[in-house]
């Protein structure tokens, strides 16, 4: 499946996985159960989690961690899929 067509479902998707203050060692082990169920979720970086970085740094990172593909960040909104 291509990029194109990941990004048309990921459109409808609600979000699953939310990132704050605790930051992304926090959601590690969620995200990795969600990839295993799902090939596609959405997560959400708050404020908090932010702090000093962009949200495409936070999701690359996020994905490396869960050896996933990150499709695209749109506003504070990632999508990840393996």
């Amino acid at each position: 499946m291509d990029t194109q067509e990941l990004k048309q479902r990921a459109h409808d998707l609600d979000v699953t996985v939310w990132v704050g203050k605790s930051g992304v060692d926090a959601v590690v082990d969620e995200l990795d159960d969600q990839l295993s169920n799902r090939d596609l979720v959405k997560v959400k970086f708050l404020r908090a989690a932010r702090a000093g970085s962009s949200t495409e740094e936070k999701a690359a990172d996020l994905a490396d961690r869960v050896t996933a593909e990150l499709i695209e960040t749109r506003g504070h909104t990632a999508v990840l899929h393996r």
